[in-house]
């Protein structure tokens, strides 16, 4: 993999564990999984002036892909509410890859070389090894969790191939960022009414305005790298997300960490030395 590519994934793997840091620490999950969705959203709707149409073929994917979001969003809160993040983020981050790469070849005519299976399979390994320290949780978080493993894997295809005919990946991905919100506080406001899902945004608007930027940047340079490298290599190298949030919550907020999170760290490095070698 380019070294070009490999910095830039990376760099959006921690603006994703921040934004996902985010909505744990929220006080109504769904609420603020739909406020980074909505920070996301404005954030693309400002730059839209900046690049061209997607090229028409790509608006069918854009539409799928707002779908696959809104159930994605939906997920991650329902899996946020039943179990913890120790469980539930390595089983969704760390399952999705091993997906990719398994059927991209079925997908997208994508097939990996050795070397480069073998970083997916590390990397993803070492995410799923982050799960043995909660490894009692909920029954309904883990299926949660690997429900929504489902949903990352298909729209990281639906996405992957959506950029790419789309002649540009960040107009694509500002485009896509701007159905998903609508979705999710069009759902908000038929189950709360309006005054609760207001009160919620004017709150909280700063945190969701920084988490979407967070969102849709790490999104978009993972889009803009499937463009540049097989899907699956892109897709695992993103669960580095995991290790940021190791980082963060050992350095900036002082968490004790077991002796899972130290060797999970220690995997998911040595899977992405694999994958610079693919």
């Amino acid at each position: 993999m380019p070294l070009d590519v490999l910095f830039l994934v990376l760099f959006g793997a921690a603006l994703h564990a921040v934004w996902n840091a985010l909505v744990k620490s929220g006080t109504d999950k769904s609420l603020d999984a739909a406020m980074v969705s909505l920070g996301g959203g404005m954030v693309g709707l400002a730059c839209l002036w900046l690049v061209p149409l997607p090229h028409p073929e790509a608006w069918p994917f854009i539409l799928t892909s707002a779908v696959l979001q809104f159930a994605y969003f939906q997920l991650v809160a329902a899996a946020y509410r039943a179990g913890d993040i120790g469980l539930v983020y390595p089983l969704m981050r760390g399952a999705a890859p091993l997906l990719v790469a398994t059927t991209s070849g079925l997908v997208l005519g994508e097939h990996l070389t050795p070397t480069a299976m073998a970083g997916v399979l590390v990397i993803s390994a070492g995410v799923l090894t982050l799960a043995f320290e909660s490894r009692h949780g909920s029954r309904r978080a883990i299926v949660f969790a690997l429900a929504n493993a489902v949903v990352i894997a298909s729209y990281t295809f639906v996405d992957a191939a959506g950029a790419r005919a789309s002649g540009n990946a960040i107009s694509y991905t500002l485009w896509m960022s701007l159905l998903p919100p609508m979705l999710l506080f069009g759902w908000a406001i038929s189950q709360r009414g309006a005054a609760p899902v207001w009160n919620h945004v004017r709150r909280n608007w700063i945190r969701g305005l920084l988490g979407g930027g967070g969102s849709i940047a790490s999104y978009g340079l993972a889009l803009w790298a499937m463009t540049k490298a097989p899907v699956a290599t892109v897709a695992a190298l993103r669960e580095t997300a995991i290790l940021f949030a190791l980082l963060i919550s050992v350095f900036i907020l002082k968490e004790k960490a077991s002796i899972w999170r130290y060797i999970a760290g220690a995997v998911i490095a040595g899977g992405v030395l694999v994958l610079k070698l693919a």
